[in-house]
């Protein structure tokens, strides 16, 4: 489903980036990637922004830096943060239930189910199975019937019908699902499907006029940036066609496109709100949205890790819909924001992502070196997971 937020940002920014293409261009090419497009924000500037490639392999339309690019389970932070909204508002509570919210089908759910908190899911603690697709009757997540929002509620029907995969609030279990329930528990609660309420209670507040969701080129059109899948050496195009991005059941889990520019905006309001300056959220809704639930690693949306180039925390995750790829990496501490995508899947546009996103952090932080303060090194590391980032 491709749907459009509002008119085509407006090109006035108070600052001009610096054009960092011609550090992205020799891991574009040694990963051999149709494209590759990165941003880096600091002191609530967008400071470089660099777009390079072709928008598809096959062509000679090349990217532009205000391209828009599938982010993958980058969405599944928005989610998050649209719930603290909501909650904010009184519409929903973090420890709302499944059964709260749901009392004409509490009665199918199973037991385990029904006390299963908004927060859990947010947090991969729902006890919500990873994958459902293919298993049994009527799962088949590409054949749901009707419009987004019925998908939802039937997954959730069908999946809380069964016994959880694990106890929930026992321990982490990442799930796709788990997000498109908790998509599904807001959209009951506001009548409206999740969607709209992203478009309205999130991208517009922000001034994000780029986002929407599917795949981010029009059918047929070479407008914006076509996925591609690797074979060989070659990256063969996907078509903007519904079928190639995620199951729009599972939009809550990363159905979103949109610039890097509009992604900036994004990365500096959740900076200013890790940093205590940011007024449109409560400092307590960051501290939910960012800190870890329980003893693992994961907060709501976002892996939590310690880093030495971060000054501490750093909040990072990871995303992909197989036809493309995104990363983003949030540092508190030095009021940093770094975000990569490709128009590619797979192994190679991973690794390129998380090598400029290293390399973007490195010359950022050799431009602030001072007499008497070593210059920081160190070696690029691979991703370890598929929602963990590893500069």
């Amino acid at each position: 489903m491709h749907l459009q937020a509002l008119p085509p940002e407006s090109a006035a920014d108070s600052v001009e980036p610096v054009d960092c293409a011609s550090l992205l261009e020799p891991i574009r090419s040694e990963f051999r990637l149709p494209a590759l497009a990165a941003a880096l924000v600091n002191q609530d500037r967008l400071i470089s922004l660099g777009a390079v490639g072709l928008r598809r392999a096959d062509t000679s339309a090349r990217v532009t830096p205000t391209d828009k690019f599938h982010l993958g389970s980058l969405t599944k932070s928005m989610t998050a943060t649209l719930a603290a909204v909501l909650v904010e508002q009184r519409r929903i509570r973090w420890d709302t239930t499944l059964a709260e919210v749901f009392p004409d089908q509490a009665n199918q759910m199973h037991p385990g189910y029904r006390p299963v908190t908004l927060e859990q899911l947010l947090a991969h603690r729902g006890g919500v199975p990873a994958v459902v697709e293919g298993d049994g009757p009527g799962l088949q997540l590409r054949d749901l019937p009707g419009l987004p929002r019925q998908q939802r509620m039937y997954l959730l029907i069908q999946v809380t019908s069964r016994s959880p995969a694990i106890p929930p609030g026992s321990r982490f279990l990442y799930s796709n699902v788990g997000y498109a329930i908790a998509g599904a528990m807001l959209e009951q609660v506001m009548g409206a499907p999740w969607e709209d309420l992203m478009l309205t209670h999130l991208f517009k507040m922000h001034g994000i006029r780029s986002a929407g969701f599917g795949p981010p080129a029009l059918a047929g059109a070479l407008d914006q940036p076509w996925g591609h899948i690797r074979h060989g050496l070659n990256y063969e195009p996907v078509p903007p066609d519904p079928r190639a991005d995620n199951p729009p059941a599972l939009a809550p889990a990363g159905a979103v496109h949109c610039s890097l520019p509009d992604l900036a905006r994004y990365a500096m309001f959740h900076l200013r709100g890790a940093r205590g300056q940011e007024s449109r959220l409560k400092p307590a809704s960051f501290a939910k949205l960012h800190h870890p639930f329980g003893d693992e690693m994961y907060a709501l949306g976002w892996l939590v890790v310690q880093r030495e180039w971060a000054g501490g925390t750093a909040l990072t995750h990871a995303g992909s819909n197989n036809t493309f790829h995104a990363v983003i990496w949030l540092a508190p501490e030095r009021n940093l924001g770094v975000l990569v995508a490709a128009n590619a899947g797979g192994t190679a546009a991973e690794q390129a992502c998380d090598r400029a996103a290293w390399t973007l952090i490195q010359d950022w932080l050799q431009s602030q070196t001072q007499p008497g303060h070593s210059r920081h090194s160190g070696a690029w590391e691979p991703r370890r997971a598929m929602w963990s980032a590893n500069p």
